[in-house]
């Protein structure tokens, strides 16, 4: 299904007076909640983005493993695999719900006055054929997809990644006029709770939130506790709009140098990640927070190359799929 770029409302009127009735997110099958939910990245040793890809099978089973927890994942991207892993959950008719990812690369790079420095004609046809393929997907999986999450973390300060306003919402409103699905954005807590996040906010129909403790030097004792303050902080600057936990977590396991070893308080490991997840997936239950747990699996092509990268080992599972503490402890949904 080939969509056009809309570049704005056309009609010269304001458009956040003509902004289209919110869609209400439902992290439900049937009834039934689920929002106790995780981040998947599919990739397994030898496989990373671009690269070689898991095959049909190895999706099959990282479905049986999530599925023994949760019933909504969250993918990064629209591609080939995400494609795979769709038509598997349909196939097999698999108790899961799908938050779509859709990555957006750099197209272009701006001075503080705003003009172009730098173009990237090959990331604008990349973003070109990743809407059109996640607006596809939403719409063939209409009975899987939940939600169609535009951009991951594009407008942080931070980000390596970051993406002009402007081309950020041009993709979000390409990707809702071509959808009946909500349609939200991830990116960190720390351009949420900041003004120029509420033209964004306009556009989505709730919003994705990324807050992770560790890397904001909580250490493992308060946790929870910054989570939840964090989540209510952005809600209460965003009271028009559902608010969801779209990543939090604890890593197991971090290298000591480089930016992690100056950032990072906590101390990683199995045990503080377990009760990390306890406290947050009680929290998420009681409330009717929808949280995403990052992430099911550890991604070893992640992070630099040393082994113990902090980047590595954010997962609840060991990258060989073996449960680390967390998950052998069980998983309440």
């Amino acid at each position: 299904m080939a969509v056009a770029l809309v570049a704005g409302n056309g009609s010269g009127r304001d458009p956040v007076a003509m902004a289209p009735a919110v869609r209400e997110f439902r992290p439900y099958i049937d009834e039934r909640w689920v929002g106790n939910a995780v981040s998947y990245g599919p990739h397994r040793d030898g496989q990373h983005p671009g690269g070689p890809s898991p095959s049909r099978e190895q999706i099959r089973e990282d479905m049986g493993v999530m599925l023994r927890h949760w019933h909504l994942l969250r993918t990064y991207g629209a591609g080939e695999t995400t494609q795979r892993m769709l038509e598997i959950i349909r196939a097999d008719h698999l108790d899961m719900k799908v938050m779509l990812g859709v990555w957006i690369a750099v197209e272009e790079r701006r001075g503080e006055n705003g003009d172009v420095i730098e173009s990237f004609p090959e990331a604008r046809e990349a973003n070109r054929r990743e809407v059109e393929a996640g607006v596809r997907l939403a719409n063939e999986y209409a009975d899987i997809v939940v939600a169609v999450s535009v951009g991951n973390e594009t407008q942080v300060d931070w980000s390596a990644h970051r993406s002009p306003l402007d081309i950020l919402i041009q993709h979000v409103r390409t990707v809702r006029a071509a959808t009946l699905v909500p349609v939200t954005v991830a990116d960190d807590y720390n351009f949420w709770n900041k003004p120029e996040s509420h033209a964004l906010a306009r556009e989505v129909d709730f919003i994705v939130m990324h807050a992770h403790p560790m890397w904001n030097g909580i250490l493992a004792a308060d946790a929870f506790q910054w989570t939840r303050d964090t989540y209510h902080a952005i809600a209460a600057e965003h009271p028009d709009r559902v608010v969801v936990l779209g990543e939090t977590g604890w890593a197991t396991m971090m290298h000591n140098e480089g930016e992690q070893a100056r950032l990072i308080k906590g101390h990683p490991g199995e045990a503080e990640q377990a009760a990390f997840l306890d406290a947050i997936t009680s929290w998420a239950q009681r409330e009717h927070v929808t949280v995403f747990f990052f992430e099911a699996f550890d991604e070893n092509w992640k992070g630099g190359e040393h082994a113990d990268e902090v980047e590595k080992h954010w997962g609840l599972y060991k990258a060989d799929r073996t449960p680390k503490l967390a998950v052998r402890n069980g998983v309440s949904k």
